[in-house]
């Protein structure tokens, strides 16, 4: 069972360090993924460097996480997840954005999944 939950947590976490370094080297191919557009000049800034950001820190949390056996590393990807679907329903509520099902369910899994292995696969912390 915890070879399974590893590779659970392995595959989102090499997904969000790849999708961090699509960010980085090649913004055009990713940004349609999530329904955006490029900006200009500080806008490409703000969407290079946070969306590199999240998911390189998520990404990178998960893999120290499996390496360490150390629960913490598991609350920021947890936390930047939940608050992402969060997120995504209030601006749905609010601001008249489209309800992003599929995104939110991969968010809420991808969550829970590492709850579940900071509680089975972490030695302490």
């Amino acid at each position: 069972m915890n070879r399974v939950l590893k590779l659970f947590v392995l595959l989102p976490a090499v997904l969000f360090v790849v999708m961090g370094v699509r960010w980085l080297v090649a913004p055009v191919g990713i940004a349609s993924n999530f329904g955006l557009e490029l900006g200009r000049g500080l806008a490409l800034s703000s969407q290079i460097g946070d969306m590199s950001a999240y998911f390189l820190t998520a990404g990178f949390c998960m893999l120290i996480a499996l390496i360490s056996e150390r629960r913490s590393w598991y609350y920021p990807p947890m936390m930047l997840l939940a608050i992402t679907a969060v997120g995504r329903v209030l601006a749905w509520l609010v601001h008249d954005a489209t309800f992003a099902v599929s995104q939110i369910v991969v968010e809420i899994a991808v969550a829970l999944i590492l709850l579940l292995a900071s509680r089975r696969l972490a030695q302490g912390d």
